[in-house]
C-alpha cells in the first residue's frame, strides 16, 4: 500500500503509476499514522466545497508535528492557507482586492522587462540553469514589488521560502525542522523594519498588499493582529514563490519532451492561454493538500472518521480519467480544463490569475526568444512530495 512516510524509489521521478493506482484501486488510502490519502477528482471536489465537514484549521495536526509554541507552528497555524473563517476571509478579502484586474494590468509591462532583463542575462552562455537564472527568479521580484521589499534585500527570500515549504513534507529530519524554524525567526526579523517603514510610508493601498494588509482594519476595526500580518506577509512570499516557480520549470520541460507541441505554440502564440493550464494540470507544481474532517464521512465504503486529516491528491485528480480525456496526453488546447492545481472552493488560490500571468509571459517569451532551446544532463528534482519541480535544471539555449 502506498505510503507517505515510505515512497516507492521512484516516486519523484515518475510519480504517475503510483498516482494512477491509488486513484483507481486505493481512491481512500489508510496511512500508517490514521491519516487517508483521497485521489480522484470527483471527491476532491466534493471536499473542496464542503468547508464545514472539511476544515483548514491545522493546530490539531500541527501541534504534535512543530511543537505548539514553535516558529513554525505560529506560522502554519496563522497563515491563510490553514485557516478558515473569519481569519481566512478577512486576509483573502484584502489580497484579492489587491490583485485586481487593474493592479494586475498595470504589472504586466514591469513583468515583461523583467522576464527578457533576464533572457538578456542568459543569452550568449553556452548554458543556462533555468531555475536559478529564471524560473526562481520571476516570482522573487514579483512579490517582492507586490509587497514593496527593496530590490536589494530580495536575496535571502527564496531560501528562506524553500525551508519553510518544505517543513510541510510528511517527515522531516531534525535538521530541516531547524533551517525551517530558523527561516520563520529570520523572516520576522527581516519584515520588522519593512512593516514599521510603511506604516510611516504608506503606499498606493489599491496596488500595494503590504499597505492594504496593514490598514486593513482602519475603518471596521477588524484588522490583523501583529502576528497575523506577519505570517501573512511571509505566506504570500511562499505562496507565490514555489509554485510558480515550478509552473515555469514544468512548462519548459514539457515542451523539451514534446518538441512538436514547442513548434505548435510557436506557430500559434495564442494557445498559450490554455497552454498554461495544461502544463498545470499535466505536471501540478503543488501535488499535495490537506483538509481535516468534523465529522464521520464515507468515500467509497470506507469510513473516515472525525478529526481525521486527509492528504488530497490534486496530482492524480488532475489525471483522472473519468474527467479528462486521454489524461496523460499533454494537448495545448484543451477545453474544458477542470484541473485541480489551483485548489477549490472557499481556499481555491487567491493568486491564481498573477500565477497564469507570470507562467503566460514567461514561457510564451522565452520560446520565442529560444526556439531551439535543449535541456541538458544534470537535472535535479526538487525532492518534495507536496511540491513537484526541479531545484537544477539545466539546459543549452540551442536544439541538441
Amino acid at each position: 500500500m502506498f505510503d507517505l512516510t515510505n515512497l516507492p524509489g521512484d516516486f519523484h521521478e515518475n510519480p504517475w503509476p503510483h498516482y494512477a493506482d491509488l486513484r483507481e484501486n486505493h481512491p481512500v488510502c489508510a496511512q500508517p499514522d490514521g491519516s487517508f490519502i483521497l485521489s480522484r477528482h470527483a471527491d476532491l471536489d466534493v471536499i473542496y466545497r464542503d468547508t464545514e465537514t472539511f476544515i483548514s484549521d491545522k493546530r490539531a495536526v500541527f501541534g504534535p508535528k512543530y511543537g505548539v509554541g514553535s516558529p513554525l507552528y505560529e506560522h502554519h497555524t496563522t497563515s491563510l492557507v490553514f485557516n478558515d473563517a473569519p481569519l481566512h476571509t478577512r486576509v483573502r478579502k484584502v489580497m484579492v482586492g489587491a490583485m485586481n484586474p487593474r493592479a494586475l494590468a498595470a504589472m504586466e509591462p514591469g513583468l515583461v522587462t523583467l522576464v527578457d532583463d533576464l533572457m538578456d542575462a542568459m543569452a550568449g552562455k553556452d548554458e543556462v540553469e533555468l531555475i536559478e537564472d529564471f524560473a526562481g527568479a520571476i516570482p522573487i521580484e514579483v512579490i517582492g514589488n507586490l509587497l514593496g521589499i527593496p530590490r536589494d534585500r530580495r536575496a535571502p527570500l527564496r531560501d528562506w521560502s524553500l525551508a519553510i515549504l518544505g517543513a510541510l513534507e510528511p517527515q522531516l529530519t531534525d535538521a530541516q525542522m531547524a533551517e525551517g524554524n530558523q527561516a520563520v525567526s529570520d523572516f520576522m526579523a527581516y519584515l520588522r523594519d519593512i512593516i514599521e517603514d510603511r506604516r510611516a510610508h504608506p503606499g498606493d493601498a489599491a496596488t500595494d498588499v503590504l499597505t492594504r494588509l496593514i490598514q486593513s482594519g482602519d475603518e471596521t476595526g477588524e484588522g490583523l493582529s501583529e502576528i497575523e500580518l506577519y505570517q501573512n506577509c511571509i505566506f504570500i512570499l511562499n505562496a507565490g514563490h514555489e509554485t510558480t516557480t515550478n509552473l515555469i520549470g514544468n512548462a519548459l520541460t514539457l515542451l523539451d519532451q514534446h518538441r512538436d507541441k514547442r513548434a505548435d505554440l510557436l506557430a500559434d502564440p495564442k494557445l498559450i492561454t490554455t497552454a498554461v493550464d495544461e502544463f498545470l494540470r499535466l505536471e501540478s507544481p503543488n501535488q499535495f493538500g490537506n483538509r481535516l474532517t468534523t465529522r464521520d464521512v464515507e468515500f467509497h465504503g470506507v469510513i473516515i472518521p472525525k478529526g481525521r486529516d486527509i492528504h488530497l491528491s490534486m496530482a492524480a485528480a488532475n489525471r483522472d480519467p473519468r474527467v479528462f480525456e486521454n489524461p496523460d496526453d499533454l494537448q495545448l488546447d484543451r477545453r474544458p480544463n477542470k484541473h485541480l492545481a489551483f485548489a477549490g472552493g472557499a481556499h481555491t488560490c487567491v493568486g491564481l490569475t498573477l500565477a497564469r500571468m507570470e507562467g503566460r509571459i514567461a514561457v510564451e517569451r522565452f520560446i520565442a526568444r529560444f526556439p531551439d532551446y535543449s535541456l541538458t544532463p544534470g537535472a535535479i528534482r526538487g525532492g518534495r512530495i507536496r511540491f513537484r519541480g526541479y531545484a537544477k535544471l539545466p539546459a543549452s539555449l540551442k536544439l541538441s
